[in-house]
């Protein structure tokens, strides 16, 4: 009968989770949840540029189209008329919420939740700056609506980032403060 053989022990350790992280993934896997949304923003948002015309729409179902329209704005348009100066002060609240969100996730990496939040923010806000500083503005091409009611303001992937992770944001802190 042939006997197991125990494996050679190297005399090599693991190193250690960094401080505040609970699976010692660091920062990369957020970084790269970022990365791939804003290469699906671009890639969606180069399609529709290549594919449409400004302003036309292609029905999909009764309650949604593609469209192609231009954001020199913020959210819902905010400022979309306020003459260019708009597309600086943007891209600067968004490069400075870039960094923000960069100390976090080096601060806090093992907080899954938190971090998976501030990646998704943080890719939708790099997607748009892409468009505003070689455009101008932001290409939407997403438009819900409902019959009786109207349209939603026409978005992008990279909305639906920020938008997304602002909310699985607010469950973090919410499910934070009830554990306190």
């Amino acid at each position: 009968m042939a006997t197991k053989k125990k494996p050679a022990i190297s005399g090599v350790m693991k190193a250690a989770p960094k401080s505040g992280s609970a699976s010692g993934g660091g920062m990369l896997p957020w970084l790269g949840l970022a990365l791939i949304l804003v290469l699906f923003d671009q890639i969606t948002k180069i399609t529709v540029e290549r594919t449409f015309f400004y302003g036309e729409t292609v029905p999909v179902t009764g309650f949604f189209n593609l469209i192609k329209v231009y954001n020199p704005g913020a959210a819902f348009s905010f400022l979309g008329d306020a003459g260019g100066w708009q597309r600086y002060l943007f891209t600067g609240i968004a490069v400075a919420a870039v960094g923000y969100i960069l100390y976090l996730l080096k601060r806090h990496p093992g907080q899954r939740l938190f971090c998976f939040s501030l990646a998704l923010i943080m890719g939708g806000a790099v997607g748009n700056v892409i468009d505003r500083l070689a455009y101008g503005h932001v290409i939407d091409f997403l438009d819900f609506y409902w019959k009786g009611f109207g349209h939603f303001p026409a978005f992008n992937i990279a909305d639906i980032g920020i938008s997304v992770g602002a909310i699985l944001f607010i469950l973090d802190e919410l499910r934070r403060v009830n554990k306190s």
